[in-house]
């Protein structure tokens, strides 16, 4: 009884000094939890089939913004990590009759490998050229999927995949508290020493190599925490769409997530996420217009864009927040004095 009054305690105590402090935790809170209870709701299966897709590319826009957003690596080949990470799952459970659970983390050091494989060549490049050759990785291996198609499947992939769980509900349950898990880690990241260097490799990598950072190391960190990231979310796809196919490595899959990313805020984690669970059930909802669904698509993206130039949720955020000038810790917009340091707000 006493272990669980101190838990409880320390949970209380996370809660309020933690995420009741600002608007933008408290919202991240709430938003957790109808997540959680949304099933209790309802148990419509195309809700939740919505849902958990948008969970899954919430954990793939989340990864690129760990690796674009704070390194300042443009990875526009993202969707590598995201079809390593389904064909690895997909293999594994086919032809080694791994669970899920066994094939989705092994596909996702999959991804890893891919993520050394695209950083270590590219560790010179930088800005335009670093696009373009990244871009064409996921092009290589789609060339080799269709080359060997007794083992990839061909054009018609790998199907026929063990599902994550025999109820929508259990799966709805696995996926929604994986997303919640991984991103909380990748904030947690970005929020450490380590996201910190990452942060001041996106300003100036010069500078953080003069002050005696292998800044190789960092980069090739960051390639491989968010194949990761991104192998685990493509390893989920599969299982739950139960095939693991050529779409997996599109060019428009990873256009898609910097679109997300963009939309929702980059350097930010929690943006993406936010762009991906108002964009994606906005596109099914255009699916009642068809001949317009695209175009309509394009007009929000641009509407943002042009009036929220750094995203929709930093936007808001600095709505409702401010920054110290003093210690950059951030404080609602009506408090005088800083919470942390007591400086005067300006």
């Amino acid at each position: 009884m006493d272990l669980i009054r101190f838990y409880f305690r320390k949970l209380f105590n996370i809660v309020k000094n933690e995420i009741l402090v600002l608007p933008s935790r408290i919202v991240v809170f709430l938003f957790f939890l109808l997540l959680l209870v949304i099933p209790l709701l309802t148990k419509d299966p195309y809700l939740l089939r919505i849902l958990i897709l948008t969970s899954i590319f919430a954990i793939f826009a989340a990864s690129w913004d760990l690796l674009s957003g704070f390194t300042g690596q443009m990875n526009f080949g993202h969707a590598l990590f995201f079809g390593v990470g389904a064909y690895c799952a997909a293999m594994l459970n086919q032809q080694a009759h791994l669970p899920p659970w066994g094939s989705i983390p092994l596909g996702a050091l999959g991804a890893v490998l891919a993520g050394l494989v695209i950083g270590i060549p590219c560790l010179r490049l930088r800005g335009t050229y670093l696009a373009l050759t990244t871009l064409a990785f996921p092009i290589i291996l789609m060339g080799i999927v269709f080359a060997i198609p007794n083992i990839t499947g061909g054009e018609l992939g790998i199907s026929g995949l063990e599902r994550l769980a025999r109820s929508r509900v259990v799966n709805y349950y696995v996926v929604v508290l994986v997303m919640l898990v991984l991103c909380t880690i990748m904030w947690k990241i970005t929020d450490s020493h380590v996201g910190i260097i990452f942060h001041a490799i996106r300003e100036d990598e010069v500078a953080v190599r003069a002050a005696g950072i292998n800044t190789t190391r960092y980069k090739l960190l960051a390639f491989c925490l968010s194949g990761f990231f991104a192998g685990i979310a493509g390893g989920l796809y599969a299982h739950f769409m139960r095939i693991a196919g050529p779409s997996t490595l599109e060019v428009s899959m990873s256009f898609q997530v910097v679109i997300w990313s963009i939309f929702g805020g980059v350097v930010t984690i929690w943006g993406p996420i936010g762009a991906v669970f108002i964009l994606f059930p906005l596109m099914e909802f255009f699916r009642l217009w068809p001949e317009f669904r695209m175009l309509m698509f394009a007009f929000v993206i641009l509407l943002i864009l042009l009036y929220m130039p750094e995203g929709m949720l930093p936007w808001i955020r600095d709505k409702i927040e401010n920054e110290c000038p003093r210690c950059k810790i951030r404080n609602v917009t009506t408090r005088k004095t800083c919470r942390v340091c007591a400086a005067e707000m300006d």
